[in-house]
């Protein structure tokens, strides 16, 4: 893949972390929860981060920085997956759980396969 299309392909992944975020953001739940609050923070700073850079169409600075603080992306999913059971039991939950980590275990198999298998 071009770089171009490397940016399109995560930006088109970061569409699914998105709705989980907006999901989290706007549960009952999240109004509780200290931790869950944290997950979606996180994930909207990550793609925060990337919006300046895709709005430019600056390949090379979305890359860098969404190598950058890919980290920070899987620090949050970690945690939402870790905390999910305890949160809720509910489809809607566990589903978002899902989701979220196939996006994300692509965004990271993208970023590593073009950074020579680092993060």
């Amino acid at each position: 893949m071009t770089p171009d299309e490397t940016m399109h392909r995560i930006d088109g992944l970061l569409s699914h972390v998105w709705m989980v975020r907006t999901f989290l953001k706007h549960s009952d739940e999240a109004e509780e929860d200290d931790e869950l609050r944290d997950v979606h923070r996180g994930l909207y700073d990550y793609m925060l981060a990337l919006g300046g850079p895709l709005n430019a169409n600056d390949s090379t600075a979305y890359l860098k920085q969404a190598s950058k603080k890919l980290a920070k992306l899987r620090r949050a999913t970690d945690l939402f997956l870790e905390i999910q059971p305890e949160i809720s039991s509910h489809t809607n939950f566990q589903m978002a759980a899902r989701s979220l980590e196939l996006a994300v275990s692509q965004i990271h198999a993208i970023l590593t396969s073009r950074d020579g298998g680092g993060s």
